[in-house]
């Protein structure tokens, strides 16, 4: 090789040399400032993370009883503010903490995971505002829920005394009572001078409700002690105290309830006999004040969908025709001859449907737990992630057992101190036939309530005002879901119990038409309930509980059936996208894994799964 071949080789390499460098630190730039934006974006995520610990226990410092749900012990001497004022206050910190939110967290900087929390903060803040113009037209007291029933019941399942100062801390609920029911019954007093009043037959159940719950010493002279006292006193028994300390606890406790409480609930039960002469008969929201608007707002609220009345009437009605139809398979297959209402007629009277006095009562909780038990040890097949928290079915307590609804779930402290129950009301066991015990217990419990709640509360990464919080047609439709995939998994071998599936299923879809019949149509209560007779095979008892529960709660019914649709409608979407590659358990997973959201956040977060399970 020449000289110059050599100085011409040396310089080439010496300048690709050079080009090598300046690219290496152009990369080494680039590189440097795609960190920068990752940490910066890390950063602005776990900003708007103690964003959200901080504004909810702002929100939880406000809410005493909530507190003690979580199983926290702090502030168990109060009770939540029951007072519009500071139901105002409170809805302008919530907007100003969502402007705040807005203004130091620009959505576009924000990773998926913590848009998706971004959005459920606004959604959740802007439904509380469109509440505010219809504050005064709820029903504070009525059969199904208020402030007489919620309290003796808190301090019943919430309130745990494990030490004096939780013992003195009851004792200070028990005065508080006078205040906090004192401000619902001045918002009911309220409502009721703006011609804002629950119809006539509410009141009979209220005020018996008021009277059992003060029924008993030392409200009466009787032996049989009053229900809060004789918790109170059950609890206490545990502490290790002195005789003279005990004492000293019991003395105080009576003289709570009766300097504080008793006069509490006569001043209530004095304001109910004033309201129950105003009341008239009349039974929907059409009633009200822009009654109108008030139902499309309760349908808007409950169901996270703009359907209108009609448009949810008419699904109802199509619902109801095709499980008829599912219905008279069964009826072919037990060979029974005779028509629908027929047969309907049959399973509501047969004796060999239904149990009976107190063996019946503890046989049906035995079998009960006995079913979730059976499928709790399935759960793998269908799910990839299952609650902690543990699951006790209860039967409701006496006081409330007449006026409360056919089953119900309560949600577990997040602390795993309580369990989660499912209650079944088992006053009339004419009410619960034994068709029904296995998707009851699936709805309340596992896969249910009790698999959707729990897990949500014990996710990790997300933002506690998701853990706890709720939509009620996610809920209640992965609840009426719940009812209709152990189907698939190969339960409900018996077709009686397969027909009492439907019949749950039929229920909800006919309270899309009796829903929207009473609150828009102006059906009676009495139209309503002979519709469901004519239509379900549920006893009459059960649909005079229901079309009473529906008139007091306008829209909520809805919420289940539509839930359940769009939940099975995705599903669908998924199968039919993915083929060979959908896989139920991620599926369902996808449903669960974020909490409680709105149907169409639903449809979003199933739409990226479908993509992304594509893209892979």
């Amino acid at each position: 090789m020449t000289l110059k071949k050599t100085i011409i080789l040396g310089t080439s390499l010496l300048a690709l040399v050079a080009c090598q460098g300046e690219t290496t630190t152009s990369e080494a730039n680039q590189t440097s400032q795609a960190t920068e934006t990752v940490a910066a974006e890390s950063n602005i995520n776990e900003r708007l993370d103690e964003w959200f610990a901080e504004d909810f226990d702002i929100y939880l410092s406000q809410r005493p009883e909530m507190l003690a749900q979580l199983g926290r012990k702090e502030k168990m001497d109060q009770w939540n503010d029951e007072s519009k004022t500071f139901y105002l206050n409170e809805l302008d910190r919530r907007r100003r903490a969502m402007e705040e939110m807005k203004e130091n967290f620009p959505r576009a900087d924000l990773d998926t995971a913590h848009q998706l929390s971004y959005d459920l903060y606004v959604d959740t803040v802007e439904r509380a505002l469109d509440g505010e113009p219809w504050y005064d037209h709820s029903y504070r007291f009525n059969q199904m829920f208020g402030a007489h029933a919620n309290i003796p019941t808190f301090l019943l399942n919430q309130h745990k005394i494990d030490t004096m100062e939780d013992a003195r801390a009851y004792i200070a609920r028990l005065r508080g009572i006078e205040t906090k029911l004192g401000q619902v019954v001045e918002n009911s007093k309220t409502s009721a001078d703006k011609d804002i009043l629950p119809p006539k037959f509410v009141y009979a159940h209220v005020l018996r409700d008021v009277d059992n719950i003060m029924s008993g010493a030392p409200f009466e002279d009787t032996e049989e002690l009053n229900l809060m006292l004789a918790d109170f006193k059950k609890k206490a028994e545990k502490l290790d105290l002195s005789d003279e300390d005990r004492e000293a606890l019991y003395s105080d406790a009576i003289q709570a309830l009766q300097d504080h409480v008793q006069p509490a609930y006569a001043e209530l039960k004095t304001e109910l006999l004033r309201q129950q002469e105003l009341a008239t008969e009349d039974d929907g929201a059409w009633k009200l004040p822009e009654g109108g608007d008030f139902y499309a707002y309760r349908l808007r609220q409950m169901t996270t969908t703009d359907m209108t009345p009609t448009e949810i009437h008419e699904l109802g009605l199509s619902e109801t025709d095709r499980i008829h139809e599912e219905m008279r398979e069964i009826m072919a297959k037990v060979e029974f001859d005779g028509t629908l209402n027929e047969f309907f007629y049959f399973m509501r009277t047969d004796e060999q449907f239904y149990y009976s006095g107190e063996e019946g009562k503890e046989r049906y909780l035995k079998e009960a737990t006995e079913l979730i038990d059976i499928m709790e040890d399935d759960l793998d097949s269908v799910f990839l992630r299952k609650p902690k928290a543990a699951l006790e079915v209860r039967a409701v307590e006496p006081f409330r057992e007449q006026s409360a609804g056919k089953a119900f779930y309560s949600r577990p402290a997040a602390d795993g101190s309580r369990p989660g129950y499912y209650y079944a009301n088992l006053y009339e066991m004419k009410d619960m036939p034994t068709y029904q015990m296995e998707a009851l217990a699936y709805h309340e419990g596992i896969p249910g309530h009790h698999m959707q709640i729990a897990i949500a509360q014990e996710l990790d990464g997300i933002p506690d005002f998701r853990r706890f919080g709720g939509y009620t047609p996610y809920s209640e439709g992965w609840g009426l879901y719940s009812e209709y995939l152990p189907k698939e998994m190969g339960y409900y071998e018996d077709p009686y119990s397969d027909f009492g599936r439907l019949a749950m299923e039929l229920w909800r879809a006919g309270r899309l038409v009796v829903d929207t019949g009473l609150h828009d149509k102006q059906w009676t209560r009495e139209e309503a309930i002979d519709w469901l007779v004519e239509n379900t095979p549920n006893p009459k008892g059960d649909a005079i509980n229901a079309i009473e529960r529906y008139i007091v709660m306008p829209g909520q019914a809805t919420a289940y059936k539509i839930g359940m649709l769009k939940i099975q409608e995705l599903r669908a979407r998924a199968e039919d996208a993915l083929g060979d590659d959908f896989d139920i358990r991620e599926y369902h997973d996808v449903v669960l894994k974020n909490g409680a959201v709105p149907l169409n956040i639903l449809e979003q977060l199933v739409d990226d799964y479908i993509e992304e399970t594509l893209a892979q």
